[in-house]
């Protein structure tokens, strides 16, 4: 989501007068959302069957999933900033472009490198689309037609959870003339082509009269902080960590810290750094992003080992694996709908709720996966997952009001992009680091892997419920920014 977006809507007198969205122009920019979210777990179900075909080492299987995220997270803001001052619809159009046609590089690609080139590459281009989204709803409606645009986008994420997982296994499961995995890259294909058709004449023009300048120098270095704790952690357990592993991780902190300071010149001189130190100063922001890491971490990891538990250890295929994630999703899906009026009621009290109730979820489902290994039903994995994500969508949600409403309003949109920056980087890097740990304990056997994985999840969940605020912020009551919606991935 941009990170402009909001602070525009303070300086901008006659935006108000592009053209609505239509219902059309509306459809047409949820499509939009959707296949980013979409395509992050619709191909978790393929993971086993990638492996089969192209024959991929554990590592770079973790590349698929966390190479798409890493380079999702490290565009995102500079994708926002660049529809901000380009024109939204032309990002919004470009980015669909290049996701189409990365999606065909994807199920054409003839070896595992050229998949895991193709992902990142497809990333960049849904880090241009996604900004453009909610910024356009901002920039062309107001009241209630904004506030349902923005409820509609919020449900699009648990749907895009809900159909990733069935329509990954149904694709599957039904080995379109022999290719396996491929269609589900391929059948963003002709959506793509559709939504390009359509967006030009639906889909209204829009940008900032203020547009805040790309942060060159803070986006190399967030990459570069990012990709030296992302390579180490997914090559350097498979290679025996080497000492360039090494290396990269001990370059980490320093690009961080230089991130810090690149900020600090940037404000200095009165620009809107990538990640502004002044925000990240504010208690209650510091507190969220704190609260942030763990929980994407956990998230990321176990979307990736449980596709890989129910297929690999259990023998589902992967229509079944659909179906196994499916409760978690529709759960999601349910509080999601629910998250603002029982924000609205208890305050920040739902981000503990919401964080306690999956961690009972998960435990559940340990005793469960423990308990009756290797014949686990995945009826009996039900009722754990429901509680884990319905407990997962009340914490998100929360989390991300309670921390934004903290924020001074000048800098609500710098907020929301940080903070969306942060969710699909720490994702990347669970799959990378819980991820790994969890294909280099596949040795001791998939359950002891499985254990161990989502134990340390619900060791996160338990944390993040008693380091949970109590209170929300003293501007919290005032009515929820638009720009807090977050993505269900």
């Amino acid at each position: 989501m941009t990170a402009t977006s909001l602070e525009t809507r303070t300086v901008s007198p006659v935006r108000r007068r592009a053209t609505t969205v239509t219902p059309l122009g509306m459809l047409v920019l949820l499509l939009g959302a959707f296949l980013p979210m979409l395509d992050f777990f619709i191909v978790n179900v393929a993971l086993p069957t990638i492996d089969g075909t192209l024959h991929a080492s554990a590592p770079m299987l973790e590349l698929v999933v966390a190479g798409y995220g890493t380079a999702f997270a490290v565009s995102l803001v500079v994708g926002g900033r660049l529809g901000d001052a380009r024109g939204r619809r032309r990002l919004f159009t470009v980015g669909l472009a290049g996701f189409t046609l990365t999606s065909a590089l994807c199920g054409l690609a003839p070896s595992v490198g050229v998949l895991i080139a193709a992902r990142v590459l497809q990333g960049v281009s849904a880090a241009l689309i996604q900004p453009q989204v909610l910024a356009t709803f901002q920039a062309t409606m107001e009241g209630e037609a904004r506030s349902r645009a923005i409820g509609r986008y919020a449900a699009t994420g648990g749907i895009a959870v809900v159909i990733g997982q069935l329509l990954g296994g149904l694709l599957l499961d039904a080995n379109i003339a022999g290719t396996t995995w491929r269609p589900i890259f391929l059948v963003n294909v002709p959506v793509g082509l559709v939504a390009l058709a359509l967006a030009p004449r639906v889909v209204p023009s829009s940008r900032s009269p203020q547009p805040a300048a790309v942060d060159v120098p803070g986006t190399a270095l967030l990459a570069a902080t990012i990709v030296a704790l992302l390579i180490p952690l997914t090559e350097g357990p498979a290679l025996g960590w080497p000492v360039w592993s090494w290396v990269l991780l001990a370059a980490a902190p320093l690009f961080a810290v230089g991130l810090y300071r690149s900020g600090l010149r940037s404000e200095r001189a009165g620009r809107t750094p990538l990640v502004p130190p002044s925000l990240v100063g504010l208690p209650i922001v510091r507190r969220g992003l704190l609260l942030a890491v763990p929980f994407f971490l956990g998230f990321g990891a176990f979307m990736f080992v449980f596709a890989l538990t129910v297929q690999d250890g259990l023998g589902e295929d992967a229509l079944h694996s659909g179906l196994a994630i499916t409760p978690m999703a529709v759960a999601f899906f349910v509080g999601s709908l629910l998250m603002a009026r029982l924000y609205a009621r208890f305050g920040a009290a739902m981000l503990g709720a919401g964080f306690a109730l999956q961690a009972l979820g998960l435990l559940a489902l340990l005793v469960v996966v423990a308990r009756q290994w290797p014949h686990v039903s995945l009826a009996a994995m039900a009722p754990g997952l429901v509680l884990a994500g319905f407990g997962q969508s009340l914490g998100l949600g929360s989390l991300f009001r309670t921390v934004l409403a903290g924020v001074p309003q000048r800098l609500a949109g710098v907020g929301s992009g940080m903070l969306t920056t942060v969710q699909q980087g720490s994702i990347a890097l669970g799959v990378a680091s819980l991820g790994s740990l969890f294909t280099g304990l596949e040795s001791h056997g998939m359950r002891t892997a499985f254990l161990v994985v989502v134990g340390i999840q619900t060791g996160f969940a338990v944390i993040l419920a008693a380091a949970s605020p109590r209170r929300s912020p003293a501007d919290a009551a005032a009515p929820a920014p638009a720009d807090l919606v977050v993505d269900a991935a």
